[in-house]
């Protein structure tokens, strides 16, 4: 059974990943960190990391950006690998993380889903078949009314699944309106849609001449993130120290 201690464990998040531990019998939230204190989740909470003192095989975090520099330290002093999904890191933190991971494992990824990731894989084998053919691709991501970053991680990682199995050949345009021109066959479109609840949707276009190929993933609610979270710090627990993704868990 792989012991799991949740960093931001009374937050939304925390509170979707505590409900499904409790129905996986392969997993065990034995502690939570936040610095609210105001329910009973089952485990010890600490509002401070520090003052944690149990063992455990993995943490997932799903806390806020501020906390991660004290969450680092603690995993690596106690050399507890990280499942880091915490976003909106400034480039002194990413580089604090590249630096922990020489000495405990990290596993940071721009999207938990499981599908999302089997699908950056997918996009490799299609882009290698449909770009050689002339088709042209498009990128559109939804997201609900109160996101503020456009376009989205996801969008920007899917993009670059497809730049990467193709040699990094595609320029990324993100807004066309500024300029009266025909579409270049090197770019690589990317449009963000916000309104309402929507959870997350991504679609992948391939147009080509007289058929399209549509590559789609729509996240109902916050679970399938939770869900992937659960599944890297089960692959997570006992790994050698070093940055892995979500790839390393599917493959």
């Amino acid at each position: 059974m792989t012991r799991i201690i949740m960093h931001g464990c009374n937050g939304k998040m925390g509170q979707v990943i505590t409900g499904l531990c409790k129905e996986d019998a392969d997993v065990e939230i034995v502690a939570g960190i936040d610095v609210v204190d105001n329910r009973d989740n089952g485990y010890p909470v600490f509002t401070d990391i520090d003052a944690c003192d149990v063992e455990a095989d993995a943490i997932i975090d799903f806390a806020a950006a501020a906390a991660v520099d004290k969450l680092l330290d603690y995993s690596k002093a106690k050399k507890i690998p990280v499942v880091l999904c915490t976003t909106g890191l400034t480039p002194n933190q990413i580089n604090k993380v590249a630096e922990t991971s020489k000495d405990v494992a990290i596993l940071k990824s721009a999207n938990m889903s499981l599908g999302i990731n089997t699908i950056m894989k997918l996009l490799k084998e299609a882009a290698n078949v449909f770009a050689p053919a002339g088709f042209d691709i498009e990128i559109v991501e939804k997201h609900h009314n109160q996101k503020v970053d456009a376009p989205s991680g996801t969008a920007l990682a899917l993009a670059d699944s497809i730049n990467e199995a193709r040699n990094n050949e595609y320029e990324y345009v993100y807004d066309r309106s500024q300029v009266r021109k025909k579409r270049e066959k090197k770019e690589l479109g990317i449009s963000a849609v916000r309104g309402g609840t929507i959870v997350g949707e991504h679609e992948v276009i391939f147009a080509g001449v007289d058929e399209v190929i549509e590559i789609k993933h729509t996240a109902y609610s916050k679970s399938v993130f939770a869900k992937g979270a659960i599944e890297a710090a089960k692959f997570l627990a006992g790994k050698p120290s070093g940055m892995y993704d979500m790839a390393d868990v599917i493959n």
